[in-house]
């Protein structure tokens, strides 16, 4: 899908789209629990579509409703011997452990990008579970067989939250007094939401200073109801918009989430964007903006929208974290300098560190996604302000996370014109 946004002045109100990190963490609680989950507000994008298929492969019954899914499970029981992640980075790396605790053996598989991320941690730490676990190389597929008994490990959390998220909720459902210590772990705003929302499903987990993490008496995941929160992941790019463009207020934003990415926040004060807060709505208003320093790297997936920001901003821009971007959907980093650079903003890339160049006046231009969904989104929001259409290949990626990014950037205002 090719996707041509205009420049255009952006002003009104939209509701955020539901929290994918979220949605996805409710499907793996549902699953792990006995009984019947309702997940209200829930999000439809490939990666929670994804999410909802690999629970029903491992033993949930799920019935979509008209606002809801219900999802009836009675633990891990796999139905099937391989299931498949599609391309979610988190689906894989939680769902793997929880896979695990059956004794069934299973094939996990993955398409697009996911199959070239690494999945050596899984060869190295689920043996250490009593879990056989082979890989291609380091690559999917991967083949397991449990069942998972959880023990004491030391584990590296360096390279993603996300394995840890998978332990912890796996540990949920058959811990009894083991801990598991982390060292050097990112993320850890991800960490913290896994937690909270183990808590809401019945599991608490004695957590000291994102470093261990001990599991007492034995526990069981409790079936209820679960309503997903906006997502500031994607209404970062909307609340960029915003700054940069006009004016719009973003609603059904918790601002008191534990979601890493709400910190798009604290970039836009110090950008200098005009900004009102509630508890659960965001007003942004364009203002003089410029240049910032910030650190990225316990939200990685604020570099789309942060470069998008930072290239309507006087100045260079300092942003840190730039080695978490390796091995996502693309290569961030070098992906980001070269679309923005057939834009005419110079980014350059020195280590963990990203200069933008900004306030230099965006150019019209046709750049691509590199099939990932925030490079589509930030290039977007760059179009509002540039000197011409921008003429986005590959648009369609919006639909691993945000599906509704290109009708709500619309209703805000954006001129945008879709050639399937």
């Amino acid at each position: 899908m090719q996707v041509t946004v205009s420049p255009a002045v952006i002003t009104g109100t939209v509701t955020a789209n539901p929290s994918k990190s979220a949605m996805q963490r409710a499907v793996a609680a549902a699953l792990l629990s006995h009984g019947t989950t309702i997940i209200r507000n829930p999000g439809l994008s490939n990666d929670c579509l994804a999410a909802l298929e690999v629970a029903e492969n491992l033993g949930a019954k799920i019935k979509r409703e008209f606002d809801h899914f219900e999802i009836t499970s009675n633990g891990v029981k796999p139905f099937y011997d391989e299931i498949n992640c599609g391309e979610s980075g988190l689906g894989i790396r939680m769902f793997t452990p929880i896979a695990a605790l059956s004794e069934l053996p299973i094939t996990i598989e993955g398409h697009g990008s996911l199959t070239t991320r690494p999945m050596n941690f899984f060869e190295e730490v689920l043996p250490l579970l009593d879990v056989k676990c082979t890989t291609n190389e380091g690559k999917l597929p991967l083949h397991i067989q449990g069942p998972l008994k959880p023990k004491n490990i030391t584990i590296d959390g360096s390279l993603s939250s996300q394995f840890l998220t998978g332990l912890l909720m796996a540990y949920g459902a058959a811990a009894e007094d083991v801990t598991i210590t982390v060292q050097d772990l990112k993320s850890k705003p991800y960490i913290a939401l896994t937690l909270q929302l183990m808590s809401h499903f019945g599991v608490q987990v004695e957590e000291k200073n994102f470093e261990t993490f001990y599991f007492g008496k034995k526990q069981a995941y409790k079936a209820g109801e679960y309503t997903v929160e906006g997502d500031w992941s994607g209404a970062a790019f909307l609340l960029v918009a915003a700054a940069v463009a006009g004016k719009a207020e973003v609603q059904h934003l918790n601002t008191a989430s534990a979601q890493s990415d709400k910190a798009i926040l604290e970039a836009l004060k110090k950008a200098g964007a005009g900004m009102l807060e509630g508890v659960f709505t965001v007003n942004i208003e364009k203002a003089p903006l410029t240049s910032f320093e910030f650190d990225a790297t316990d939200c990685p997936d604020l570099f789309p929208p942060l470069v998008a920001l930072a290239a309507n901003c006087k100045g260079i821009t300092r942003i840190t974290g730039v080695s978490r971007l390796a091995h996502k959907e693309s290569d961030r980093g070098i992906t980001l300098q070269e679309e923005f650079g057939k834009m005419g903003i110079k980014i350059e890339l020195q280590g963990d560190l990203m200069l933008v160049h900004g306030g230099t006046g965006i150019k019209g231009a046709n750049v691509h996604s590199h099939n990932d969904h925030r490079i589509a989104m930030a290039c977007a929001v760059a179009a509002l302000t540039a000197d011409g259409p921008v003429v986005i290949e590959n648009a369609e990626a919006i639909n691993k996370s945000y599906p509704e990014f290109f009708d709500h950037l619309e209703l805000l205002g954006g001129k945008i014109a879709v050639n399937v």
